[in-house]
């Protein structure tokens, strides 16, 4: 497997299942001022919901391509997600996903640092815990911002409720640079799904494009995402090089996503779903 599709799972493991854990106690009961986040997942949420005062820190990443709100961390002070950087700083609430490694949360803790643990989801909506509305006030309720967060949820499902769903049975294929597409059990198949489309991929979890397949079978559209990155080319290993998934490619069955509507799960994979559903229509 090439370096560069192990890179497009690791991605990819943002927008697998996994329940929103509950939300640190703020000392005092007082809103943190002084928040540092450890990961450009973490900071999606953090300068969506926090006001800018409430920010110390955000993750060298927030800036970058595959960051949705890479235009509002423009200006705001980075540091890195290393125990001693962030300690000098002397956080009020660190704000992780993945940053910092995985006993970050437990050494945080330990030094009497409040840790806001951003879950992972595979659910665009529902009830329960681990769906988007779920998460969005989960990060809205530990960054002390209760209200921005049910005016979030809001404006989610208001667009979810007014997309114009495909309901011709018609399929949709998932397309990265690397060749790696998701079947059922991810956020990419439900968001496909809440598109009105049904999944190309019929195999669980994230896996090489199907080419066997593709020989004799064609998806009504492809979803092509992370396209629009100049540093996310195929290299000569990737399953996209070969003649079969090239020819997928045919402009007028291709819906562009660009890779900062899917790298983590937010309320940002309604602009995917929302081009899908148009790019989509007969």
């Amino acid at each position: 497997m090439s370096r560069l599709m192990i890179l497009s799972l690791l991605i990819a493991i943002g927008l697998a299942a996994c329940g929103a854990p509950s939300a640190p106690e703020n000392r005092n009961g007082s809103r943190p001022m002084r928040v540092v986040s450890l990961d450009y997942c973490a900071d999606q949420y953090v300068l969506k919901l926090a006001d800018r005062e409430q920010i110390l820190a955000i993750s060298p990443d927030a800036t970058r391509h595959f960051s949705y709100m890479r235009d509002e961390a423009a200006g705001v002070p980075t540091v890195r997600p290393v125990a001693e950087d962030v300690l000098i700083l002397k956080p009020d609430l660190v704000v992780r996903s993945y940053g910092g490694g995985p006993n970050a949360e437990a050494f945080f803790e330990r030094a009497g640092v409040p840790v806001l643990q951003v879950g992972w989801t595979s659910n665009v909506d529902s009830e329960e815990v681990g769906s988007i509305p779920s998460l969005i006030q989960h990060m809205a309720d530990g960054l002390g911002q209760s209200d921005r967060g049910r005016e979030l949820v809001v404006e989610f499902r208001s667009r979810l409720a007014a997309l114009n769903r495909k309901t011709d049975g018609e399929t949709a294929l998932y397309l990265t640079p690397a060749g790696v597409t998701s079947g059922p059990g991810s956020m990419v198949h439900e968001m496909l799904e809440e598109a009105g489309f049904e999944n190309f991929q019929k195999q669980p979890g994230w896996r090489s494009i199907p080419l066997e397949r593709l020989a004799y079978e064609q998806p009504d559209i492809v979803a092509a995402a992370f396209f629009d990155q100049l540093t996310n080319h195929p290299d000569s290993w990737s399953p996209m090089k070969h003649p079969v998934a090239e020819r997928q490619l045919e402009p007028d069955k291709v819906v562009p996503l660009k890779g900062a509507w899917t790298a983590c799960g937010g309320w940002f994979i309604m602009d995917a779903i929302e081009a899908l559903a148009e790019g989509g229509e007969s």
